[in-house]
């Protein structure tokens, strides 16, 4: 019998991230607090431009967004928000989406596999993504299992499960 396996990704869906960003824009126009304080969201090349006349009200955008994404399914931990950074009058914060696994990541998760996974569980890394292969398909379930109850610090999806 042929080994059964999965791979662990780490994708975006850019048409999900761009409704979030549509409706946090949206309420932004439309919330009390924010009128004609020049407060917006917008995307910025990849990036988030996130851009208020204060601290308080970037970071109350970026919780907006934040929601959004929450919301449409996307993890948190695959956007990373930056620090609210003073420009002139108007305060500016940058956030950009992470894609892919990095190899100390893919290491990382690996080694967790060997470690506390079932015994018989082989984990490749193939570029950006690691492909898990086991005999049992219940030992698969198994990593997948221990991998969505480990603190990393990446969103991680698992596709290709034959």
């Amino acid at each position: 019998m042929a080994d059964s396996s999965f791979d662990i990704v780490s994708t975006l869906d850019r048409q999900e991230a761009d409704n979030a960003l549509n409706q946090a824009a949206k309420e932004i126009s439309q919330r009390y607090d924010f009128k004609g304080t020049g407060a917006s969201i917008a995307w910025s090349g990849d990036k988030v431009l996130i851009v208020a006349n204060s601290d308080e009200r970037a970071k109350a955008i970026l919780d907006v967004f934040q929601t959004k994404l929450i919301k449409r399914g996307i993890s948190l931990k695959a956007f990373n928000a930056g620090e609210p950074a003073a420009s002139g009058k108007e305060v500016r914060i940058t956030g950009e989406f992470v894609e892919g696994i990095a190899q100390d990541q893919a290491k990382k998760i690996s080694k967790i596999i060997r470690d506390e996974g079932p015994k018989g569980v082989k984990a490749q890394i193939q570029g950006d993504e690691l492909r898990v292969s086991s005999k049992s398909r219940d030992d698969l379930q198994a990593v997948i299992a221990l991998l969505k109850g480990a603190d990393l610090d990446i969103a991680l999806q698992f596709t290709n499960y034959r």
